[in-house]
């Protein structure tokens, strides 16, 4: 791989078709890897910083990853598996899995802050890249406002048990739910965007220690909960058979979106090569290690039966096993943090990817101007913000909150794609890591994203229609006449 900086041996980069061809030609331009890169850090008036290393990167994953589906997601799960539930967040493990073997491929060989977009683009072409990358900001802005929206409920749950006070719902609950405008939203949003303006080290600090907090209150459930296992609660093991235990799994895929995150850092990374990679499996494996732990104590001490409609599941087995309320107010507390950390992460990742976007043209070069003093997107991260922030405090999503779910499946079908395009294409282009099986794995992988995208709801592809026609007439009017790639072929 080369240094960062380095120029392309001759004779070893991607042909690139000369711009003058028709206008599929233009649509299939390829971004060669070795100028991908080379460009990694630069922007606007300054470089990003390379500060981060695996330990990092990898609480980066976890940070976008272990949010609030944890604490809630039982109570939807399993009634469907019952105790097999943990066989079912094994599947969607192993499911997410196929996914992360070709995100550490790419991460590793071509370490650049676009994530699957700038993958897409040195394998697929620059429309595909485009489509990539505006699901991309579809999933992480879209991402960030529902999770926000979240946090006000979370907080009040805190609030109440601790102080006796809770904000009024006109304050704290989104529109459409009893909510004028969901302060707390904005406030957590507001609270990511300081960390992010201050850089990625300072960011990545905070993150950590909010990652930290989460674990440890998970682990506290566990260790509280696990006096109340009884072993007659795994007696009746399937009671609704693979059938069930499979619904579940698609269910608990989307706790493990999130997982890619540390694939936006790539040119904050101190050694992305290496590091990526690792951080991508090793968040995947303690994620996943995690959630089968507390659902295993979970349905130990507590009668798959009663979970149905739970939405608080962790709290109320806690309070059964000690006879104690203020448990369910630590969990309340590890919650507020856990979103916290994913309002933090995942927004990092959308100012990253509209960073490299904006460094090809296709966005407004606003979008990658790089303070000199902090080696921040300054102005990235306070429009990204903002426009999240009052998205997620003033506007009902609804359903619109399922489609993170279909952008973010729609880019890891095409990383799954991009894996195999680039081993025939490069074959012999150095690698830190090696997807298993290739070509069986990515295909897999890309089969099963296809899968989910197929249960996903009607509304949820209606949006999805509706983002892409105003993402192609976005391309075609601004990105297609301003793409970097076409100015320098002229």
């Amino acid at each position: 791989m080369l240094e960062h900086g380095a120029s392309p041996p001759a004779g070893d980069s991607d042909p690139r078709p000369p711009s003058s061809g028709g206008l599929a030609t233009r649509l299939m331009r390829r971004k060669p890897v070795e100028r991908l890169v080379a460009e990694g850090g630069q922007g606007e008036g300054g470089t990003l910083r390379r500060s981060m290393g695996m330990w990092q990167l990898t609480m980066i994953s976890i940070g976008a990853t272990l949010g609030t589906g944890i604490f809630v997601v039982l109570g939807e799960a399993v009634p469907d598996a019952g105790p097999a539930v943990i066989l079912a967040f094994v599947i969607a493990g192993v499911t997410a899995l196929f996914s992360a073997l070709s995100y550490a491929e790419l991460a590793g060989s071509i370490p650049v802050s676009g994530s699957s977009y700038s993958y897409a683009y040195a394998t697929l072409g620059e429309l595909v890249a485009w489509v990539c990358g505006w699901c991309l900001i579809l999933e992480y802005g879209v991402s960030v406002a529902a999770v926000a929206v979240g946090w006000g409920q979370y907080l009040n749950e805190l609030l109440n048990g601790v102080f006796g006070v809770t904000i009024p719902d006109a304050l704290s609950q989104p529109p459409g739910d009893g909510g004028i405008f969901n302060l707390p939203a904005l406030l957590v949003v507001l609270l990511a965007m300081v960390f992010l303006l201050g850089g990625a080290k300072e960011s990545a600090r905070a993150n950590t220690i909010m990652v930290v907090v989460k674990i440890a209150a998970l682990l506290l459930f566990c260790g509280v909960a696990v006096q109340g296992v009884r072993s007659g609660n795994y007696a009746n093991f399937f009671p609704m058979g693979m059938a069930g235990v499979s619904a579940a799994g698609a269910t608990l895929f989307f706790s493990y979106i999130g997982f890619d995150a540390a694939s936006t850092a790539g040119e904050e990374a101190k050694d992305p090569q290496r590091d990526l990679p690792r951080a991508i499996m090793l968040s995947l494996v303690i994620v996943t290690a995690l959630y089968c732990l507390v659902a295993a104590i979970a349905v130990g001490a507590m009668p798959w039966q009663r979970f149905e409609g739970s939405e608080a599941a962790l709290a109320g087995i806690m309070k059964a096993v000690t006879g104690q309320s203020w448990w369910a107010v630590l969990l309340a507390f590890g919650a507020v943090v856990a979103i916290a950390s994913v309002v933090l992460t995942v927004l990092y990742g959308q100012t990253r990817i509209l960073f490299a976007m904006s460094r090809d043209g296709l966005v407004p070069k606003v979008f990658s101007k790089v303070h000199p003093k902090s080696g921040a997107p300054r102005a990235n991260t306070v429009l990204v913000s903002l426009f999240c922030g009052v998205l997620a405090a003033a506007v009902p999503l609804g359903e619109l909150a399922d489609a993170t779910s279909i952008g973010t499946l729609f880019a890891f079908a095409l990383v799954n794609i991009a894996v195999i395009v680039l081993r025939r294409t490069r074959p012999d282009m150095p690698r830190s890591f090696r997807t298993p099986l290739s070509p069986l794995f990515p295909a897999i992988g890309f089969l099963l994203c296809v899968y989910m995208m197929g249960s996903l709801g009607t509304v949820t592809w209606m949006v999805f229609g509706v983002w892409m026609v105003v993402g192609l007439v976005f391309y075609f009017g601004y990105g297609l006449r301003r793409s970097r790639l076409a100015t320098a072929e002229k």
